[in-house]
């Protein structure tokens, strides 16, 4: 099982260092699972202009065979003037619109206060529903005063990404189980 962690910003570090909790407590919890880390920051990504994912080449091309390849997903996205930051979304724009069909994806969000709670209720999730995914219910919403150097300090967070990435796993699990057993049944 691979599952591929996205940092979704080309600035800061906070979104990262959530991503990246997630996946170290899958590899540790989980050794069955292969997980990698594409940090938005670290890629120089094309804007999308609406051909074919396979046809673009570098960075992008790279990026988005990776993507494509995964299984499940832990998506990290800082809030920039209450949305979602255009890296991410281009992202999402490269890839087809079934890019997530049967696929597993945990969210992080980050942001500088409260206020922003609910841009991945009305921003993220429906980008990727619309994309077929399959979203875990229970994202982490995390808070500037939950960081202190370059650390997440609060212990419910940190219990709440462990859970987030266990969730992932296990979704990931049951989605297969049902894309066999659909298989036996309707084999066509």
């Amino acid at each position: 099982m691979k599952i591929i962690g996205i940092s979704g910003s080309i600035v800061g570090s906070k979104t990262r260092i959530a991503v990246e909790r997630v996946l170290n407590r899958m590899k540790k919890q989980h050794t069955d699972v292969e997980v990698e880390l594409i940090d938005m920051k670290e890629y120089q990504l094309v804007f999308s202009d609406g051909r074919d994912y396979r046809d673009y080449t570098g960075d992008t091309k790279t990026v988005l065979e990776k993507i494509m390849a995964a299984d499940g997903y832990i998506i990290g996205t800082p809030t920039f003037q209450a949305s979602i930051p255009g890296t991410l979304k281009n992202l999402f724009d490269l890839l087809p619109m079934d890019a997530f069909r049967d696929k597993v994806i945990g969210i992080v969000s980050t942001a500088g206060s409260a206020k922003h709670y609910l841009v991945v209720e009305q921003q993220l999730k429906p980008i990727l529903t619309y994309m077929l995914a399959s979203v875990v219910s229970k994202y982490v919403f995390i808070e500037e005063k939950n960081y202190y150097q370059k650390e997440i300090i609060d212990d419910e967070i940190i219990f709440r990404l462990d859970r987030l990435a266990d969730d992932t796993i296990y979704s990931i699990q049951a989605t297969e189980q049902i894309k066999k057993a659909n298989e036996s049944v309707y084999p066509f």
